[in-house]
């Protein structure tokens, strides 16, 4: 089972050479789900040859251009295909003002269904695989961050456990993988549990831009395998990064250490900094949680399930 991150955009505010506008993909056993659609994101996608078409939900973070400029041509990029699922866009109320506007405006042909979700704080989708909660942010506009977790797998299931006490090949194998006992047919009953072993963790993935430090961001990326967090500002910006509603490299770290997580990766830089500046945004961070990585445009994360 795969599980890659991949960050399109790390640039907060205004798209730089070699940096665009705030973005990240999950790819999950080739399924695509995007979270924000910055300024550039199609052309990471077209470097990484990441198959688009295949996006079957997006999360938008908030309603600044620098976050979703980049959808009204992802959306008429995927009409350019015969798309027979629907695309689910999450993300605040004014989204789909801003989409609707935009496909009158110009004219947009799309030829497959959008299905707009308005987000509220807490689990917004959930299926028999994993979850998306939507954690509620402190910004200048009303912002989400997102936490995509799977759910536990059962136990690798025991052939030689399941022969050892008679259970025949068959339906009833399948029967106890998925958790249900069985009965045979001399009345003994046979439980999961004697034939699988430990429930194997799924994978947390946390995605964390436009906020002001709060601390309960850290309960709800708890034990995530990777944080991606804006990082916009050094320690010394720290007045600029409240009265702006962000964070620094610091107080990301914090709540990296915080929530135990296995490794954060800083996005959403300022602009002000150049490439080599931004060491010092790792170096800060380091210094608070040491699994710090400085993210790059088109940088990838694989993350492994632990069976």
């Amino acid at each position: 089972m795969s599980f890659e991150v991949f960050v399109l955009g790390t640039s907060g505010m205004q798209p730089l050479p070699g940096r665009f506008l705030t973005s990240a993909m999950v790819r999950r056993e080739g399924d695509l789900f995007l979270f924000d659609c910055g300024e550039g994101t199609q052309v990471s996608l077209k470097m990484l040859n990441l198959h688009w078409k295949k996006i079957s939900s997006i999360f938008i973070s908030h309603m600044h251009a620098d976050h979703v400029t980049g959808l009204p041509g992802l959306l008429m990029l995927s009409s350019q295909v015969d798309r027979t699922e629907p695309l689910y866009i999450y993300g605040p109320e004014k989204l789909k003002d801003y989409v609707e506007a935009n496909r009158k405006l110009l004219d947009m042909y799309i030829n497959y269904q959008i299905k707009f979700v308005p987000v509220t704080p807490g689990v917004i989708v959930e299926n028999d695989e994993y979850t998306v909660e939507a954690v509620p942010l402190l910004h200048t506009k009303p912002c989400f961050g997102y936490v995509l977790k799977e759910k536990d797998r059962a136990g690798e299931f025991s052939v030689e456990n399941a022969k050892a006490l008679g259970v025949p090949m068959g339906p009833m194998w399948g029967q106890l993988q998925r958790g249900m006992s069985v009965e045979l047919e001399d009345g003994r009953t046979v439980n999961p549990q004697e034939v699988l072993g430990q429930p194997r963790k799924g994978i947390k993935f946390s995605y964390i831009t436009d906020t002001m430090y709060m601390s309960y961001i850290s309960e709800h990326v708890k034990d995530s395998d990777l944080l991606l967090c804006e990082g916009m500002f050094t320690r010394e910006l720290s007045q600029d990064a409240f009265e702006k509603k962000h964070m620094t490299s610091t107080q990301s770290a914090t709540i990296a250490r915080d929530g135990r997580v296995k490794q954060l990766g800083l996005i959403h830089y300022s602009p002000r900094y150049t490439d080599r500046e931004l060491l010092r945004l790792k170096d800060e961070a380091c210094e608070v949680f040491e699994n710090t990585v400085l993210c790059k445009d088109r940088m990838s994360f694989t993350l492994s399930h632990q069976d």
